[in-house]
């Protein structure tokens, strides 16, 4: 079981949360919650507060691209093996629909195949809180085994 998982599964999703926000900082801006995670999969649920939003009144952009980041990311060090390293290397959003309200973001890197090197694209959708998707997310990420 990688590292990241035997924390999330023995802190709890809160406490792995503040864990999370501590060594990277700019994902506390959007009050997250990373409330699953497993190889191959992550979900991060993104509370509705009026410090993320537009000037619609709906979740900027770049917040939805934060909270992707930070699910993919979280998976991904959930997926590679042991003493691997990853870093991201480019991101590919579509916006859908307007994101009003609270999003659950979910990382699926369920295809991919975690053991070998090189660029991996992690799919990444949000949702709003009638489920439909929102937002889109190709993010390649770069993972070298150890």
């Amino acid at each position: 079981m990688s590292q990241v998982l035997s924390m999330f599964n023995s802190a709890g999703a809160e406490k792995f949360t503040q864990m999370a926000c501590q060594m990277a900082p700019y994902f506390a801006t959007i009050n997250p919650l990373i409330d699953e995670l497993q190889p191959g999969h992550c979900q991060v649920r993104l509370p509705f507060r009026r410090e993320i939003t537009n000037h619609l009144g709906t979740v900027h952009a770049i917040a939805l691209c934060n909270a992707a980041e930070l699910a993919a990311g979280v998976m991904t060090d959930a997926s590679i093996p042991a003493g691997a390293r990853w870093i991201p290397k480019g991101m590919s959003v579509q916006y859908l629909a307007k994101a009003k309200g609270s999003v659950r973001t979910v990382a699926d890197g369920s295809a991919v195949d975690w053991a070998s090197a090189g660029d991996k694209v992690v799919a990444v959708t949000a949702f709003n809180e009638e489920d439909q998707a929102v937002f889109t997310a190709q993010i390649t990420m770069n993972v070298k085994l150890a």
